[in-house]
């Protein structure tokens, strides 16, 4: 899709510049705004998740469970992954600062290790939780205590 509007954005330059015989600044408005939108689109898709996840911690003493958390966060490094993708690929094209990829990168990273630490929690959670169900089946009958007078 961008490669397409790359080439039609030269086919334009070019053929002003063949009717006209001076450059317009016609493509540089249409990258930006492709560029913008890109980003934007990626951005609320992150911040979407981001949401999610505060909305979750809101509960019991601003803490997120793990379990619950888990696959929430793993969209979350699925999201900042496809925007520090999408900037790296096309950050001289839309301009972006390396700065601003800096930034998104160790979010990225930050991101990638706090899920990481979340599902390895909620494995562990989710392990010691069917031990307990299997321990409370596998339990011998408890045994009755007498009844009547001793």
């Amino acid at each position: 899709m961008m490669i397409t509007r790359k080439l039609l954005c030269v086919a334009r330059k070019a053929a002003i510049l063949a009717a006209f015989g001076a450059p317009l600044a016609v493509c540089g408005a249409a990258i930006a705004l492709d560029c913008n939108e890109d980003i934007a689109k990626l951005t609320k898709k992150r911040q979407g998740v981001i949401d999610q996840l505060n909305h979750q911690s809101k509960g019991a003493k601003n803490q997120l469970d793990p379990i619950a958390a888990c696959p929430k966060l793993r969209a979350l490094v699925s999201a900042e992954s496809e925007l520090v993708a999408y900037l790296t690929k096309n950050k001289e094209w839309c301009s972006v600062p390396d700065e601003a990829l800096a930034n998104i990168n160790a979010s990225s990273a930050k991101s990638n290790s706090v899920a990481n630490q979340a599902c390895k929690v909620a494995a562990q959670m989710k392990k010691a939780q069917q031990q307990q169900s299997a321990g409370a089946l596998n339990a011998p009958p408890s045994q009755k205590l007498p009844t009547g007078p001793l």
